[in-house]
């Protein structure tokens, strides 16, 4: 093959690796999820307001509910109905409560809030294990703890962090606060929804990307020897 043909040859090459890189960690599918947020994110702090956003991801069926398993030290009875969609109302459950209603248009978030009478004093994040439900009867189990050091599971509750509690003044009495967390026995068990790994599908297309540029480069530095022998 002459020059002008390898020059070509690499040019082609060139793209095919900018493509398949561009499709790899640009392209891969987003990861949906259901966030929280609060407004006063303190341990021991009163009533205080919770917001939830479970984002919507299926194409064909829209949201019609939310069952949230409260985390050790708040009760169904701590919690009361802050703001949601129309026609959604609460209800509560043994282990957490439920916000439903007519489901929601495809594609639409669902965004609801509630008001939590009392934070436990002594935790330093809350997990609120989500089970979201689609109008088709499809759903979504948001409800595997996120560990320290380790990559995002594949469908990891929102966790709300919070901040250290308020120092008591010297002479005070404490605050009652609510009782120390604890494994809850009703969580409920994780089965594969429709939603994957956006962790592993970046990782995978990491070593995809890296190995196509590997090959390329290789390429080019056999390129410029060989011209290196043709012009002496």
């Amino acid at each position: 093959m002459d020059i002008a043909g390898r020059s070509r040859l690499l040019r082609v090459s060139l793209a095919a690796v900018a493509g398949v890189a561009a499709a790899v960690l640009l392209g891969a599918p987003a990861m949906a999820h259901v966030e929280v947020e609060a407004d006063h994110p303190q341990a021991g702090a009163r009533d205080v307001t919770v917001t939830f956003n479970g984002e919507a991801e299926s194409p064909r069926a829209g949201i019609r509910s939310e069952r949230v398993v409260l985390p050790s030290g708040i009760s169904p009875q701590d919690v009361r109905l802050a703001k949601a969609p129309n026609g959604w109302k609460l209800s509560a459950n043994p282990d957490g409560f439920t916000v439903a209603g007519p489901a929601l248009k495809v594609g639409q978030d669902a965004v609801w809030a509630i008001t939590v009478a009392q934070l436990p004093s002594n935790a330093t994040e809350l997990p609120f294990k989500t089970l979201e439900t689609y109008s088709d009867g499809n759903v979504v189990r948001w409800i595997e703890i996120p560990q320290a050091g380790q990559p995002e599971p594949a469908n990891p509750a929102p966790v709300l962090k919070l901040q250290p509690a308020a120092a008591v003044p010297t002479g005070a009495s404490p605050t009652p606060s609510s009782a120390a967390p604890a494994p809850s026995s009703a969580a409920p068990t994780l089965t594969h929804g429709p939603a994957a790994s956006a962790n592993t599908t970046v990782s995978k297309g990491l070593w995809i990307a890296l190995i196509a540029v590997a090959v390329l480069v290789a390429a080019i530095l056999a390129s410029l020897r060989w011209r290196r022998r043709s012009r002496r």
